[in-house]
């Protein structure tokens, strides 16, 4: 009778080790390009909705009763996502030219730059800097 054959006389400890270590750098590198897909946009914060009434940049600078905004790049309109909406909303509310009076418009226009990646037509945003 035949017994089994073992692979374990095959095995070589180095090729295993290499092996491993060879995982996780690919591993790594995986992990690391996916995060660089993350882009800066630096441009104009606009209240949406009422952009999408108006068509105007200069009557739509946003308050702090504004929940849907998108930011203007090159001309060039990006919605944001729900959670960058609400990124947004906090950091407008948190300006430290608000601070005396929340409900009045800002001085100025509402600059920012945020980082994330496009979502089909949605900009899904992972931080936003108010400028």
């Amino acid at each position: 009778m035949r017994e089994a054959a073992s692979f374990d006389k095959f095995s070589n400890p180095r090729e295993d080790e290499s092996m491993r270590k060879s995982i996780m750098l690919l591993t790594l590198l995986g992990v690391c390009s996916a995060l660089s897909f993350a882009e800066s946009f630096q441009g104009r914060i606009v209240d949406a909705t009422c952009y999408d009434q108006h068509q105007s940049l200069t009557t739509c600078d946003p308050t702090s009763a504004s929940t849907s905004f998108e930011i203007f790049v090159a001309n060039k309109p990006y919605k944001l996502d729900a959670a960058g909406n609400s990124k947004v909303a906090e950091a407008i509310k948190n300006r430290a030219d608000r601070s005396s009076d929340p409900t009045k418009a800002p001085s100025k226009q509402v600059n920012a730059k945020i980082t994330g990646t496009m979502d089909g037509d949605n900009l899904k945003v992972d931080s936003v800097e108010i400028q």
